[in-house]
């Protein structure tokens, strides 16, 4: 390791680092905007976004390293990266230096992963987990008792406000990155059940818009077949969590007459009677306007392949949560799907929540085979976790639970419900109630699941 100086030394004059060596060996010319570029986006994750600043300080690296290494030395890239680190803390910027060595690790573990034999792909998004990771531990919602605590002491509205203004930025984020992109003709907006696929289709459409991306949206929900086309399993039960329960051919058809300039019959879907009527609307796109869908399976290439690679932009949502219960359980990610889905099906759909939870077994049987595989298709990971909304659900949904694990307990043919309500009854048992929803604004992402959302996409 070499000796650093930081920017408040004086140096004398050297010439400017020209090349570096790579992880593979080999030689490769050094490039200082991407320096800056690195810089600038460890900001923006945590709310800068001043490029000029970026630039000074991707000049005060190459001026380290220059010093560090003079020709014909080579810096190799992780000694790159260390001056990086250190000059955003010399200068002050710690949070954008933890952003940096955030992004570093999840780099590490991609490099790591890919390397396995057999493990082609992560399919775990280790970014957003230690950016959660780090953001719950400042804001003191990492454990059940330290959430608890933020209700006790009256700072519960805080955490709210700043969950919020997490997520929605991290929706900014991905619309400053789409409307950058030149040729875009089709937005996707994809993940499993209850990530909040439609509050960000609606907050990424009104961004773009500021940014002069106007969109239209087309919902894939409407493509549904007919409820009476799917078999039934031995409880009744529908099995459309799948792509082919959509009508993938007829979405293709209709993508692409769209992307030519061509008027397609959008059909709709009635998920009250489980029936679909065909042409129910025109629609068309401009010139200057794009192709904005929300779907489980936006990842699954079928399904949009009849749109050329270069003309799709691919958002990827999920819900990261880190969260350690008393008996240092951590929170599985899809118990708060589960409890966002069975309030929503519920109050939206008339379903009955053990209806819910007894089917999310084919939602997660389709999650690992249609959707989770595919995530480092994405061009940008969004987390949609609200760590403020389980004392919601205990609200909503607590009282269920005893009643569905009495009535499953000892069914063979129920355990992956029972296994489920168990485990979500005594992670809600742990969590003290909230009650005033009125603390969650009309745009949260959590009112597309509790209620009263000022976005109306479906």
């Amino acid at each position: 390791m070499v000796g650093y100086c930081s920017g408040v030394c004086t140096m004398e004059p050297q010439k400017a680092i020209t090349h570096i060596v790579k992880r593979d060996g080999s030689v490769a010319e050094f490039d200082r905007d991407r320096v800056a570029t690195a810089i600038y986006k460890a900001a923006a994750a945590v709310g800068g976004h001043n490029k000029d600043l970026s630039r000074k300080l991707s000049d005060e690296v190459v001026q380290v390293l220059s010093h560090a290494y003079p020709p014909p030395d080579m810096p190799t890239v992780e000694e790159v990266q260390d001056v990086v680190e250190k000059v955003l803390i010399e200068n002050g910027h710690a949070k954008t230096a933890k952003a940096y060595i955030v992004y570093r690790e999840y780099r590490r573990r991609q490099r790591e992963h890919r390397g396995k034999a057999g493990d082609r792909r992560s399919r775990l998004p280790y970014r957003l987990m230690y950016e959660n990771l780090l953001w719950n531990q400042e804001h003191g919602c990492g454990t059940v008792d330290n959430l608890n605590e933020r209700i006790k002491d009256g700072s519960f509205p805080q955490l709210i406000k700043d969950a919020d203004r997490s997520y929605t930025e991290g929706v900014f984020r991905a619309a400053d990155a789409i409307s950058s992109q030149q040729g875009t003709k089709l937005i996707i907006v994809a993940g499993p059940s209850s990530s909040g696929k439609t509050t960000t289709t609606a907050k990424l459409a009104g961004r773009l818009k500021e940014l002069g991306v106007e969109t239209v949206l087309l919902n894939l929900d409407h493509y549904f077949f007919d409820l009476e086309v799917h078999p039934k399993d031995e409880h009744g039960d529908y099995d459309f969590e799948t792509p082919e329960a959509l009508d993938i051919r007829l979405i293709n058809k209709h993508l692409k007459a769209l992307v030519e300039g061509e008027t397609v019959k959008m059909p709709y879907y009635d998920f009250v009677t489980g029936k679909r009527r065909v042409d129910a609307a025109d629609i068309s796109i401009g010139r200057n306007q794009v192709i904005l869908i929300d779907t489980l399976h936006g990842l699954y290439e079928p399904l949009t392949q009849s749109v050329d690679d270069e003309l799709k932009y691919k958002v990827y949502i999920e819900t990261v949560y880190i969260l350690k219960d008393r008996d240092q359980n951590f929170l599985r990610w899809t118990d708060i799907r589960l409890l966002r889905r069975m309030v929503r099906d519920h109050a939206q759909r008339g379903y009955d929540p053990r209806q819910t939870i007894g089917h999310w077994h084919y939602v997660r049987r389709s999650e690992l085979k249609h959707i989770i595989p595919f995530i480092n298709d994405a061009d940008y990971v969004l987390n949609g976790a609200l760590p403020y909304e389980l004392p919601f659900h205990k609200k909503c949904s607590y009282l269920h639970f005893p009643e569905f694990i009495r009535e499953w307990a000892g069914d063979p043919k129920r355990r992956d419900a029972y296994i489920r309500a168990d485990r979500i009854h005594n992670l809600l048992s742990q969590i003290e109630p909230y009650g005033d929803e009125s603390a969650v604004p009309e745009d949260s992402l959590l009112r597309e699941f509790i209620g009263g959302s000022i976005y109306k996409l479906h």
